[in-house]
């Protein structure tokens, strides 16, 4: 009985020969394997060797090893598990051959000069934000206020101005040469006569506000200027609010699927969108700067796809063993 027992590999074993042993068990050849997942031969090689390197990325190659391993009837968990740590030291290769690449320091440097001039930028609004503010706002309030400190001003000078015109017919109805009779008679005549300019000067003062200030009407000059000032106080809430920006379909990619399918999608500065295995009924729906570059892993489980509201015909680019790899630009 226990010759009938299926032997486990090996934990140490690399996940290519486990792979390979269990699919010669089962008596299938590397091209059925490879008709099964949609793949050409050399990539079912390239794991059964290890010579994970010849794999597009880390993702597809997983996603090919655990649809290998489902079909031979191993653990794709396990087979995964042992992958992580097989790649460990081409990730660390792979890290100091994109360091040591010359473009990618172009780059860096590159997004930090974007970096820079964002920040500049923000500066550059926060100041116009602020002159603005002082041109429209606090201009005007100093404007208004000076404005009323100079009505208030002309209020006194007008009734210092009335109150000496009052005072100068008495002193000139005074007799030059006088008696002493007229004299000593003067304090009666005095009574008298401060009753008659008492009288009339009542019709020469200017009008009495009710805390008993003399008040004076603005000149011209002066309403001009406080009409002025609430004109200009009252510009900025007339200010037009800007219009929202209607959005485009610019850089945008659009996909249905009716059957599993690898499929990966990178933006024209190498930021991924996309990489994932879809299932029949799933859409993504992404958007980035174009050109757009786009792989897929199985062309006949595409359902639709459009790129910036207009189809893509398939038809147009080549595919090889089922799998196509193209780039969308406007």
């Amino acid at each position: 009985m226990a010759s009938d027992e299926t032997p486990q590999p090996e934990v140490n074993d690399p996940v290519g020969q486990q792979l390979k042993r269990a699919r010669e068990k089962l008596g299938l050849s590397v091209a059925q394997v490879a008709d099964a997942q949609h793949l050409r031969p050399a990539v079912i090689q390239a794991i059964e060797s290890g010579d994970h390197s010849r794999i597009d990325s880390e993702l597809f190659l997983k996603g090919y090893v655990r649809a290998y391993a489902n079909q031979v009837g191993l653990d794709p968990d396990a087979l995964i598990e042992s992958l992580d740590r097989e790649l460990e030291p081409l990730r660390k290769e792979r890290e100091r051959q994109y360091e040591a690449n010359p473009l990618v320091d172009i780059e860096r440097r590159r997004r930090q000069k974007r970096r820079i001039a964002k920040g500049l930028l923000l500066v550059l609004v926060l100041v116009l934000a602020g002159y603005l503010v002082f041109h429209f706002v606090i201009e005007d309030q100093v404007s208004e206020t000076a404005a009323s400190s100079q009505a208030e001003s002309a209020v006194p000078a007008q009734a210092d101005t009335a109150e000496s015109a009052q005072e100068q017919p008495a002193i000139e109805e005074e007799p030059a040469g006088v008696s002493n009779e007229s004299e000593l008679a003067a304090p009666a005549d005095t009574g008298t006569l401060d009753n008659v300019d008492t009288s009339e000067s009542g019709d020469l003062t200017a009008p009495v506000a009710p805390d008993g200030t003399a008040v004076a009407a603005p000149t011209g000059q002066e309403a001009v200027a406080v009409a002025g000032a609430e004109t200009n106080a009252e510009a900025p809430s007339t200010a037009t609010e800007p219009e929202p920006i209607a959005l485009s379909d610019k850089g945008r990619l659009q996909m249905t699927f009716k059957a599993d399918c690898w499929i990966q999608v990178s933006d024209s500065v190498g930021n991924r969108l996309v990489a994932s295995l879809q299932r029949s009924g799933d859409t993504i729906d992404v958007a980035g700067e174009a050109p757009l570059r786009v792989v897929i892993g199985a062309v006949d489980a595409v359902d639709t796809i459009n790129f910036e509201g207009e189809p893509v015909d398939l038809n147009d680019f080549r595919v090889t063993n089922n799998r196509t790899e193209f780039t969308l630009a406007p």
